[in-house]
């Protein structure tokens, strides 16, 4: 690990402005992500600034929902009475992700910032656009196994790897953030991770300095017909193969509102919206759940080795489906 400064902000304007000033300076909370990727030498900060002292841990009712603190842990989170009664999707979805001993550490606003965790960005020794732009994508023509199908470019094929955004993709979330001179502004979750482009080292659309605070929920009738599914290779500490948070809203068995967003599958939480629209206003039936997850797949763009993603999934999105109607919350495949 390479040496860096390290300073405790008392307060969100100084973390600010220390991290603005400092093209180089990385906010630190749980350090889970973070820390890790330091000591592989991929990421080497100058200047961290640790947050854990800011009053951003409170989850609490508002006018619209509920919003959830940046530094509450994951755990705290998953575990609150208001998100297991109101928001059983996202509370099964953190619990699906990660050990015990992270989830006590990890902090929301920090799972939103969290790396990718492709093979070839961890290795110093291979090409990698996102550790270092220019280089070369190793994965595209690589092992590629467990990269995406959707919303890749020539640059970069890396997925996204958080269980708890992928919820917050299904939800609507609202991410709260905080800016040099007091500046405020909201981005909606389907706005603040990125797909690579030509610069696959941004994730998100934060600026530099830009400090999360919150993440709101917006008020739904979900919470009956909710369920998070996910595949991986192994039955504990692994990241998704291809998940689903899906969640229903019914008028009889006729579909008025419907949520699907997909893990493990683009360097974002993939939104779902040509199986949603096809399913809005349909009766809530095994065939249509398949169908719509047939319209969904038709625009996957496989690699040489991840062909047997887009299988997965469209059985992946029926099987989610069908736990929601059934009033479950949570499936884990290894």
């Amino acid at each position: 690990m390479r040496p860096f400064n390290y300073s405790k902000a008392g307060d969100p304007a100084t973390a600010v402005n220390l991290v603005s000033a400092n093209p180089g300076a990385k906010f630190l909370g749980g350090g889970t992500n973070l820390v890790d990727l330091m000591k592989e030498d991929v990421m080497h900060p100058s200047e961290l600034v640790d947050i854990t002292r800011l009053k951003h841990a409170d989850i609490e009712k508002t006018a619209t929902g509920v919003a959830i603190g940046a530094t509450a842990t994951n755990a705290l989170t998953a575990n609150h009475e208001l998100i297991r009664k109101n928001y059983p999707l996202l509370s099964m979805a953190i619990l699906a992700g990660a050990s015990v001993q992270i989830r006590n550490m990890a902090t929301n606003g920090g799972n939103l910032n969290q790396r990718t965790r492709c093979t070839y960005f961890y290795d110093v020794n291979m090409p990698c656009n996102k550790r270092e732009p220019g280089s070369g994508c190793g994965a595209l023509k690589g092992i590629n196994r467990n990269h995406a199908i959707f919303g890749w470019s020539e640059k970069c094929v890396a997925v996204y790897p958080s269980d708890m955004a992928v919820a917050l993709a299904a939800l609507d979330a609202v991410v709260h953030v905080e800016g040099k001179n007091n500046a405020k502004r909201t981005i909606e979750f389907a706005d603040f991770h990125r797909l690579p482009g030509d610069t696959p080292e941004k994730d998100n659309n934060l600026k530099q300095g830009e400090l999360i605070t919150s993440i709101e929920l917006p008020t739904n009738d979900f919470a009956e017909r909710s369920y998070y599914l996910k595949i991986r290779e192994r039955s504990s500490y692994a990241f998704a193969l291809v998940s689903v948070a899906a969640a229903l809203s019914l008028e009889g068995n006729q579909i008025k509102q419907v949520r699907i967003a997909l893990g493990g599958v683009a360097h974002k939480p993939w939104r779902a919206s040509v199986a949603e629209k096809w399913l809005t206003g349909k009766e809530a039936t095994e065939a249509n759940f398949r169908a719509a997850a047939e319209a969904e797949l038709k625009n996957a763009r496989p690699l040489e080795h991840n062909k047997f993603k887009v299988a997965m999934a469209k059985k992946a999105i029926t099987r989610a489906l069908q736990g929601a109607m059934q009033g479950g919350v949570y499936g884990l495949e290894g």
